[in-house]
Order: structure tokens, then C-alpha cells, then sequence
């Protein structure tokens, strides 16, 4: 009797988490795109739909490599498709990354509108990955028809600097200014990564919502590997389905990003190694300075 009650009790099961559709590039090496931010949210517990935009063989930061970009017609059939399933209400959240051409624009959209009727609550995040260090790399046609068509249905957006100052048109010189951009974006919650550091040395992520403004921030590593971006949008996103406040979220995902990154550095790795550092993703102990910030902030400093 003892042995059945043991082996035959039935195990208590957790809620079901909704799945993510995520819309960003595959590489067939590397921790970048479509690879990071589905694994990341997988290795969270998140059922993943992978929408590959483009296939690369690994980042063009690597080198030149063949892009393979499906044809138009056959990506838009497919998501279509996707928008029309009988399965869509499993999903509970859109994530969009980088693109491999404008014509992907218009049937993401369908597609997310297509969430929202199934899932008024579903949470749509747009990380716009078109540029780094001051430059474009995604074609300027690209970055308006994000800003126009998928930023206006977003709730949260991850922009770094530069591509904050590329999708309001402004040069942003302090936080203060990030702050203002960010507001004028358009979805309730933006990440603005790369912010401008109040430590020495250091840099971090500045969270702009209607209800508050904050700052996280940790030393600076530099020469870093691709795909943080990628990664800090999937990790956020995944602490925000989980139910964790917005500080607790920015906290939480600038501490495994800081954490994983630190240990990759360590490996002398050429890209992020999420997969041995599960514990990091899961569980991360990295320490980052919080601040509460109003609309008027204290510079950086010299």
C-alpha cells in the first residue's frame, strides 16, 4: 500500500506557460537572433515558435556568408498560415527581431493582429535590430517600415542608443534625452540597452514606462560577443510573462546578461555560451546598481 501511494501519486503539474512566436534571424554557428532568444526562453520553460526572417551561416560580424532570405511570397504564405492556425491560442506573446527584408514587415503585422484577436492580453515586444555603434546595417526603408507598422503595435520595444536615435532622428547626448526619446516612441515600456552610465566605467539598460523610470547598470566588458540584444529582449520578455514587476524584470535580465557575458568573456569565446550557463540564465547572482530615476537625472559622468 506504502509503495503505491508512493509511485502512483500523481505529480503536481505547473501551469502551462503560452508560447512565444519568435521572428528574428537563424545563424547555423553562434548564440545570435532566432538562436539566443529561442533558446533562452525554451531553457525558461516557454513553448517557442521560430519564424526564420534569414539564414546565415553565422554573424556577419564573423564575416561574409551566404544570406539566404526566403522569397517573399512563400514567407508571407507561411505566416498566414501560422495566423490561421487552430493552435494560434497557445500563444501569448510576440517577439520580433531582425529582419531579412522590408516585404516581412507587412505579414508580421497580420500575423501579430491576428494574436491580439485570438489573445487581447497576448504581449507583443519589438526589439528593432537594424543598427549598432552609430550605423545602420539593416537598409533605412527597413528601419521606417518598423517604426510605422510594428512599433504602433507593440507594448514593450528594446532599442539600443544608437538605434533609438535612428528611429526618432535626434542625437541623444545624456539619459535625460533617452528618457524623452523613449517616451515619444510609442509602445508603454522601453529598454533602451547602452544606456549612458552614472558609474564609471560601467554601462546598462534604461527602463522608460509610463509609471516609472530606472536604470541598471554593471561594469563594462569590452570587445563583447554578438547577440546581447537578442538575449536581453528574450530574458525580459520571459520575466515579464512570469509575472515579475518591471524592476524586478530589469534587474533580473541585466544581471543574467551581465552574468553570461562575463563568463563568456572568461572563455575567451566568440560567442555568448548560454548553453553552459543555464544556472545564469535561470537563476543569475551578478550584482547590478538599481536607480529610480525621475524626468530630470544627474549626468553621467566626465
Amino acid at each position: 500500500m506504502l509503495f503505491k501511494r508512493l509511485f502512483f501519486r500523481k505529480p503536481k503539474l505547473s501551469p502551462k506557460k503560452p508560447a512565444v512566436i519568435v521572428i528574428s534571424s537563424h545563424v547555423v554557428r553562434g548564440s545570435v537572433g532566432n538562436r539566443a532568444a529561442a533558446f533562452a526562453l525554451e531553457s525558461l520553460g516557454f513553448p517557442v515558435w521560430s519564424v526564420p526572417t534569414v539564414t546565415l551561416p553565422w554573424h556577419p560580424g564573423h564575416g561574409p556568408g551566404t544570406r539566404i532570405v526566403p522569397p517573399a511570397e512563400a514567407f508571407a504564405a507561411m505566416v498566414d498560415e501560422l495566423a490561421g492556425s487552430r493552435w494560434l491560442g497557445e500563444v501569448g506573446a510576440v517577439l520580433i527581431g531582425y529582419f531579412g527584408e522590408t516585404a516581412q514587415i507587412e505579414p508580421v503585422a497580420r500575423l501579430i493582429e491576428a494574436v491580439r484577436a485570438k489573445n487581447p492580453k497576448a504581449v507583443v515586444l519589438c526589439d528593432p535590430a537594424t543598427g549598432d555603434g552609430g550605423r545602420l546595417y539593416q537598409p533605412r526603408k527597413l528601419l521606417d517600415a518598423i517604426a510605422e507598422r510594428l512599433l504602433p503595435l507593440a507594448d514593450i520595444a528594446t532599442p539600443n542608443r544608437f538605434e533609438l536615435e535612428f528611429l526618432t532622428g535626434l542625437e541623444l547626448a545624456d539619459n535625460r534625452e533617452l528618457i524623452e526619446a523613449a517616451s515619444a516612441l510609442g509602445p508603454r515600456t522601453v529598454v533602451v540597452t547602452s544606456a549612458f552610465p552614472m558609474l564609471r566605467g560601467g554601462t546598462g539598460n534604461l527602463l522608460v514606462d509610463d509609471r516609472e523610470t530606472m536604470l541598471a547598470e554593471h561594469r563594462l566588458i569590452e570587445n563583447a560577443p554578438k547577440g546581447l540584444g537578442d538575449l536581453t529582449a528574450a530574458v525580459f520578455l520571459a520575466r515579464i510573462l512570469s509575472g515579475a514587476t518591471l524592476e524586478k524584470a530589469l534587474q533580473s535580465t541585466t544581471a543574467t546578461v551581465f552574468e553570461l557575458l562575463a563568463r563568456t568573456t572568461k572563455r575567451g569565446a566568440d560567442e555568448l555560451t548560454i548553453e553552459t550557463d543555464l544556472d545564469s540564465l535561470k537563476h543569475p547572482m551578478a550584482m547590478v546598481q538599481m536607480r529610480r530615476l525621475g524626468r530630470s537625472v544627474p549626468k553621467q559622468p566626465a
